[in-house]
């Protein structure tokens, strides 16, 4: 027997963004990765949800932790503000010194405001794309300037939306998303990362009214709302070694609410 043959294979690591509350798209990336044999490093922001009208969700992302333990992933949480231009590379420090280097970037923070055309602030459309935008890019940045991995291993994934009217600063501040999240499929080539955006559709996380549940259920063929588990299946999907030839694609993955 060669020395380590009977060590378990190492695990590649994922960094997701946005992973606040248990019931949200990013929670559900996080332990779709770690059944699937990654480790897991995440981001949350407590005042984000504070401000918003679900609330914060008491010891979340202990049990995340908790969650993804179980599952055999090593994992840690940060507290970040990715409004803060400073974050994005603080991050990517504590998750190296704690776990080592990150093989994928998952991104699915947002800051999320509805407000239309008359009465956006420029406030809120600034907070916008400092955090769906400039913090997107930062951290692509950052990753794409750290990566180490082998070729053809790396992946960014980005969550993004179509909907702007009467709810501009998010649609326009996702756009930019897109573009800079597809940039990165041909600057970051060399280093064999793929890069993608997932447009989900309306999943219902907690903040749907029972009309608008209703509304987007009956519009849908499929005849239900997606999960925050339909997203993370296809993250998943990107993530590993078969979905290696995606790449500079803004898919839709919506049960065909959209078609």
């Amino acid at each position: 027997m060669t020395p380590g043959q009977d060590s378990p294979p190492a695990r590649p690591l994922a960094l997701v963004t946005g992973v606040g509350r248990t019931v949200g798209i990013g929670s559900a990336v996080a332990r779709r990765l770690a059944v699937s044999g990654w480790d897991v490093a995440f981001t949350y922001w407590t005042s984000y949800d504070a401000r918003m009208e679900w609330g914060v969700e008491p010891g979340a992302a202990d049990t995340v932790l908790a969650s993804l333990a179980g599952h055999g992933a090593r994992s840690v949480a940060v507290e970040a503000d990715l409004e803060d231009p400073a974050a994005p590379a603080r991050v990517l420090d504590t998750v190296e010194e704690r776990l080592g280097g990150v093989s994928a970037l998952v991104m699915c923070h947002c800051e999320s405001v509805d407000s239309g055309l008359l009465e956006t602030t420029v406030e809120s459309f600034d907070r916008h794309f400092a955090v769906n935008a400039r913090a997107t890019w930062q951290l692509v940045r950052e990753f794409g300037l750290r990566f180490r991995g082998e070729h053809g291993t790396g992946r960014i994934i980005a969550l993004t939306s179509d909907h702007t009217v009467g709810n501009l600063p998010y649609g326009a501040s996702k756009g930019a998303l897109d573009r800079i999240v597809l940039a990165a499929a041909r600057e970051l080539a060399h280093l064999g990362v793929t890069a993608n955006t997932v447009n989900p559709g309306p999943v219902d996380t907690g903040w749907m009214s029972e009309r608008t549940r209703a509304e987007c259920a009956g519009r849908t063929p499929l005849g239900r709302l997606g999960t925050p588990d339909d997203t993370a299946d296809l993250v998943y999907f990107l993530c590993s070694a078969r979905g290696r030839w995606v790449n500079g694609q803004l898919l839709t993955s919506d049960g065909g609410i959209s078609a």
